[in-house]
């Protein structure tokens, strides 16, 4: 197994759906704190929409461990992010099997 350098700073959010003005609700992003990581690029993919085309890069981003529950596991649903770069959490899983560290597969989508 490869060393791992923790040399990234990301907040850690999740979505919560407020009431809009219209009757409706909206979903904000609330940082919930902060981890130190490492992001590992994949393959990435083009994709395109009726209005606009997107590039699709995933991730293994990998964390210090945490049990299931804690605060400080992320979820499937929740983001990254570091600076205007966002990484949506699409699964977690213990990268070792003492539980050290944490692999995150996330995605980031950027308009192409």
């Amino acid at each position: 197994m490869n060393p791992v350098h923790l040399n990234r700073l990301l907040t850690l959010e999740q979505p919560v759906s407020t009431p809009d003005s219209a009757g409706g609700f909206s979903t904000v992003w609330q940082g919930i704190g902060t981890l130190w990581a490492e992001i590992t690029p994949g393959t990435g993919r083009g994709t395109s929409g009726e209005e606009v085309s997107m590039a699709s890069v995933p991730y293994r981003i990998t964390l210090r461990g945490a049990a299931s529950g804690s605060p400080r596991r992320p979820l499937p649903g929740q983001r990254l992010t570091d600076g205007g770069r966002v990484f949506q959490v699409l699964a977690v899983t213990e990268r070792d099997a003492a539980g050290q560290y944490l692999t995150c597969f996330a995605r980031e989508e950027t308009p192409a």
